[in-house]
């Protein structure tokens, strides 16, 4: 028996995000009774996956795993099926009682979801977690660092980019006053940008400058913001040409560490002038090595989102929007994919920034944690 490849076509013209209705907790129940079925089956009656195009794929207990949906909440899990001949790449995500080819889980037939719209429901937290955790975090990402990225949590603050009725990018803010983390009461002392990522098909289109104009515009009352540290350098690039284009913004843009305070801020307008003359790059760099080393990171160690046009990475990924800042193309600033130049021009890289990251392992998998701060950048 086939599971077509097209949940759309099980909801007539509609794609998920459009059609997922309902407690969250149900459509969970669901997911188990029929992962429990599927254990039942013997081998002779084994349904199959079928992505137009592509080879049929046994749905087998092998196949499919569930993964958290939230960081914060390992309750609440989504069913998985990925690649018998490659555990990393996933190939589709259950829900209302059928499986949705990635690509399908990002689209959406409701031409008012255009341009940048907050997550607010339910099926926009599936497009958020598909576009961090598997688009960004394991098919789209670099593979530089063997790294992959968290959910967001479930209260995460972030807004979808779409365009042409696809989710193309996103990011995400750790709000003035949030807590910094669950094992701290300190919480943030303004606005932060911690992740964003744009889609390695539509960087080149100004699209991270276009969101980091929108995180700014968002806060006009606030005298400050910030970008989580470390920015990479093609954030960097990012962050120059938005400046240049805004000057009214040079003064509110710095790059923190959490909680903000002003021993953890460094202005980015003045970071970039003093770079730009021989005897200002030795001031700015023992400025933040002393920044980032005589002061602990109060900060999710295992936040990984941040890029810029998600740029794959101004903040934080597959994960969570903590502190991913390793990615350019879900929250922060890292690098990603192609040259940090190559990822400015597209103007939708991948620029997050990630904390900490861990160690890329299957969706199920195990994975060991890895102290490193790196940016990446995923055009």
């Amino acid at each position: 028996m086939e599971a077509e490849g097209g949940g759309r076509a099980a909801a007539g013209c509609l794609y998920l995000v459009d059609t997922l209705a309902g407690d969250p907790d149900v459509l969970q129940v669901d997911a188990e009774t029929y992962y429990e079925k599927l254990l039942k089956k013997s081998s002779s009656t084994r349904d199959v996956f079928l992505i137009p195009g592509e080879e049929e794929v046994k749905l087998e207990d092998s196949s499919v795993c569930f993964v958290p949906l939230y960081r914060n909440n390992p309750t609440c899990k989504l069913l998985l099926l990925t690649d018998p001949k490659d555990k990393e790449t996933v190939l589709a995500v259950y829900l209302n009682q059928c499986w949705w080819p990635v690509e399908e889980v990002v689209k959406t037939a409701d031409p008012s979801r255009d341009g940048l719209i907050s997550v607010q429901t339910f099926g926009e937290r599936i497009v958020l977690f598909v576009l961090n955790y598997i688009i960004f975090g394991m098919l789209e990402g670099s593979s530089a660092n063997d790294a992959f990225f968290l959910p967001h949590s479930a209260t995460e603050c972030a807004k979808i980019l779409w365009r042409n009725g696809e989710a193309v990018g996103f990011y995400s803010v750790k709000m003035k006053g949030s807590l910094c983390d669950g094992t701290t009461s300190q919480c943030y002392l303004l606005p932060v940008l911690d992740t964003i990522f744009v889609r390695r098909k539509y960087r080149r289109g100004g699209l991270g400058m276009k969101m980091l104009h929108d995180f700014c515009q968002s806060f006009m009352a606030e005298d400050a913001l910030g970008i989580s540290c470390p920015i990479s350098a093609a954030m960097y690039q990012v962050c120059q040409k938005f400046l240049q284009s805004y000057p009214e913004e040079q003064k509110r843009l710095w790059e923190v560490e959490a909680p903000g305070d002003w021993s953890q801020r460094v202005n980015i307008w003045l970071k970039i002038q003093m770079e730009s003359s021989p005897s200002g790059k030795a001031e700015v760099g023992s400025r933040m090595e002393y920044a980032q080393t005589s002061k602990p990171r109060q900060t999710d160690t295992n936040q990984m989102n941040k890029g810029v046009e998600y740029i794959p990475g101004v903040g934080k990924v597959a994960g969570d929007s903590t502190d991913k800042k390793d990615d350019t193309s879900a929250a922060g600033t890292r690098n990603a994919q192609g040259s940090e130049q190559e990822d400015l021009e597209q103007g939708a890289g991948n620029t997050q920034q990630c904390k900490g990251f861990r160690k890329r392992a299957g969706p199920g998998g195990s994975v060991g944690d890895k102290a490193t701060k790196q940016f990446r950048i995923i055009p």
